[in-house]
């Protein structure tokens, strides 16, 4: 042992202990499990409680002891000694005494956990801990309980079997007020899921008490338990869950839950379809999920088909377009699980219609002449219905869609049967949460980029309906219809719009941000490039924003990244932030970029509700940034969007949009990976997809043009 700590261990000198200070790390690394046995001894002498001198030499030598610890990472070679101390602090107490002042024994405990728990990631240094910390839970030290959860909770990330032997005294301790971890179950359920499904209920009705965090580790449990399907714990869940639907606070994930049970036990969930019902006219948002659990009840038998049909085909003629697929799809499952439902009929009237109100109009009335036709027994309805269907289909001949529509009906119902093989409870509509009545919106909309080759398109219709012709220059043309990563514009041209950024009570109106090739453009055009670049250039203010000098050196980067990630994520065509009840969503609209004569999309957009606006807004300011050849200021009018949707979403202290920007000029892997998954869950993918030849994103029609044949049939 270094002659210091001999010195100051030894003689409990305190001059010679703070001399340790002076010395590098590197001279006493070799000493230091050495002294902490001898720390050891002298914690736990009897009259260490009274001997001031000697709490003050132990914690001098501790404090050097952790430090050089870490500056030399040597926790593996020290932890031994170092938990043996730590474990002799359980002998005495640990209850603060006075006025919230901690014992001796209570400091020293706390000085080792940070030292040890730090190094989570380290599964020798955890195996030898953890036996320990969790002894700490339950010895009336609040402050030391707390920050033992939240070591914890690092360690069930990295090591949840190291705790799973643990999980009856964990979860002993959440029942006695530890909420913090229930953030460690949902990673030891898989390992032990007995000691908590004896508790359950009695975690369950903690929920009223619990914080929003608190409750969202309480329902990520339940949604593990759910998958590990027990029906025991079902049952429980059940009811519990469908009473905490009315909350819109974590409605997406009660219902991925439910859909979760409907995958295996849909019968369990049949009585509790009126409330759920209820639940979706109260938030109309949530029929994608709620269409999955109705067409997992649908199939159990006829008679729950038919009951379920009736709800799917009802919410088929009133919600909007981006629904219809998805309650397509489960009709159309149902139908041909039971196929004596719909009969010969069903193919023709999935296939008839761009009109969903008439598709839903013929579902609605075949199931009641079937639901009659079964009441009669003798009588059949084979003859009237085909009459009515072709009286139908002839005014539908009238409407010069009727052919392009049968043909994505075709070609999608063949998408849906070429994946029939997957998994109902992989297949994810979840559609995020929102509340209409509480909306403010920001937009930013890429169709206010224009191309060369759409500047001269006339007739285009504004944001407001009107015919734009000043010029032959269109006011608003969408991105989508060019390919978003192709750079050949030299000069930049800004108009002022129309449009409007409501921000609280403020408006403020936003530009047009125009590409342009001006050796392409009429004379009168040109004239406007030579008055107007004002970001083709770098004035001297642009010198002093940090913003733009950060773009200028990472200008490549961003480039290359932008031109990468557009080929995995689409950038939307407009995006909106709305309010709910305990935060902001983002309300993304994409629409096919191609367009053709049986596009999917040429009409309407896809909506996605993300619960995470802050990684989208990050994406699009990066492909803002890649249509332009110079960097972009603080002061562009695509950056001041952006910055007024960013400083929408925020909350408390965080960082401003210009900070956030470049700290982290590239969405973490983590969020991108959540924006995929997402994508995923609402079969985004299923209907679109990125054309390589075209370099764009296009819907599944324009990108399989070879679908699109005179004959569905073949």
């Amino acid at each position: 042992m270094h002659q210091l700590f001999r010195l100051g261990l030894g003689q409990k000198d305190l001059s010679r202990a703070g001399d340790l200070f002076s010395l590098d790390d590197s001279e006493i690394e070799d000493s230091l499990t050495e002294a902490l046995e001898q720390i050891k001894i002298i914690s736990s002498s009897s009259d260490y409680q009274t001997n001031n001198n000697d709490q003050a030499v132990v914690e001098i030598c501790i404090t050097r002891i952790t430090t050089a610890i870490r500056e030399t990472e040597s926790i593996e070679k020290h932890a031994k000694a170092l938990v043996g101390l730590w474990d002799s602090c359980l002998e005495h107490n640990l209850r603060p005494f006075g006025k919230d002042e901690d014992t001796p024994q209570a400091k020293t405990a706390s000085d080792i956990m940070s030292c040890i728990l730090q190094n989570y990631n380290r599964p020798p240094v955890m195996a030898l801990a953890i036996p320990i910390a969790v002894k700490f839970l339950h010895r009336g030290n609040k402050e030391l309980c707390r920050n033992m959860s939240n070591y914890l909770s690092l360690a069930a990330i990295t090591k949840a079997d190291l705790l799973a032997d643990h999980t009856e005294v964990i979860v002993k301790s959440i029942l006695q007020g530890n909420t913090m971890l229930l953030r460690v179950l949902p990673a030891v359920y898989e390992k032990q899921p007995q000691p908590i499904n004896r508790h359950l209920t009695e975690l369950l009705a903690l929920m009223s008490h619990l914080e929003q965090p608190e409750q969202y580790h309480l329902l990520q449990l339940l949604h593990v338990a759910a998958k590990k399907e027990q029906l025991e714990v079902v049952q429980k869940c059940i009811p519990f869950l469908i009473g905490h639907l009315k909350d819109s606070t974590h409605t997406d994930i009660i219902l991925n839950i439910l859909i979760e049970i409907a995958s295996y036990e849909p019968v369990t969930l049949n009585s509790f379809l009126p409330m759920l019902k209820e639940i979706g006219e109260r938030f109309p948002y949530l029929i994608g999920q709620m269409a999955r659990i109705y067409g997992a009840v649908g199939h159990v038998d006829e008679e729950r088909a038919r009951s379920c049909l009736t709800y799917l085909v009802s919410q088929l003629a009133n919600m909007e377009h981006s629904f219809h697929h998805i309650l397509l799809l489960e009709i159309k499952s149902i139908t041909d699980t039971f196929s004596s439902i719909l009969g010969p009929q069903s193919r023709d009237i999935f296939r008839m219609s761009n009109s969903f109100t008439a598709i839903a109009k013929l579902l609605t009335r075949q199931l009641e002449n079937a639901k009659a036709g079964s009441n009669r027994r003798k009588i059949s309805t084979e003859i009237e219905f085909p009459e009515k269907l072709e009286e139908t289909k002839l005014m539908v001949a009238e409407n010069e869609d009727h052919e392009k529509l049968q043909v994505k009906i075709q070609a999608f119902e063949n998408k849906i049967n070429a994946e029939s093989n997957v998994p109902s409870s992989i297949r994810r509509y979840s559609l995020g949460q929102i509340s209409k009545e509480e909306r403010k919106n920001i937009r930013f909309n890429r169709s206010k980029s224009l191309a060369l080759h759409t500047m001269l398109t006339k007739g285009v219709s504004t944001d407001d309906g009107e015919d734009a012709n000043r010029g032959d220059i269109p006011a608003s043309i969408s991105l989508s219809e060019i390919d978003p990563l192709s750079q050949g514009s030299d000069k930049l041209l800004f108009k002022t719009d129309t449009g409007r950024l409501q921000l609280g009570d403020s408006s403020v109106s936003y530009p047009n941000i125009i590409h342009a090739d001006s050796e392409n453009l009429p004379e009168t055009v040109k004239e406007n490039f030579q008055e107007e670049t004002p970001e083709a250039t770098a004035s001297p203010v642009e010198y002093q924003d940090k913003l733009y000098l950060h773009l200028k050196k990472n200008l490549s980067k961003v480039k290359a990244y932008a031109m990468e990630i557009g080929k995995k994520i689409p950038v939307p065509d407009q995006c909106t932030i709305e309010d709910t009840v305990r935060s902001c969503v983002a309300k993304l609209f994409f629409t096919c970029s191609l367009k053709g004569h049986y596009c999917l999309y040429s009409k309407s957009s896809f909506i996605l509700i993300s619960q995470e606006p802050q990684p989208w807004i990050q994406i699009m300011f990066l492909f803002q940034q890649s249509l332009f050849p110079e960097p972009l200021s603080i002061q562009s009018h695509s950056v001041q969007f952006l910055r007024a949707l960013w400083e929408k979403t925020q909350t408390g202290n965080a960082h401003s949009f210009e900070t956030a920007m470049m700290e982290s000029m590239f969405p973490q892997q983590k969020d991108l990976d959540q924006v995929q998954l997402h994508l995923e869950e609402v079969r985004f993918f299923d209907v679109f997809g990125f054309s390589e030849t075209a370099g764009a994103w296009q819907c599944f029609m324009c990108n399989n043009p070879e679908k699109a044949t005179d004959d569905p049939e073949g």
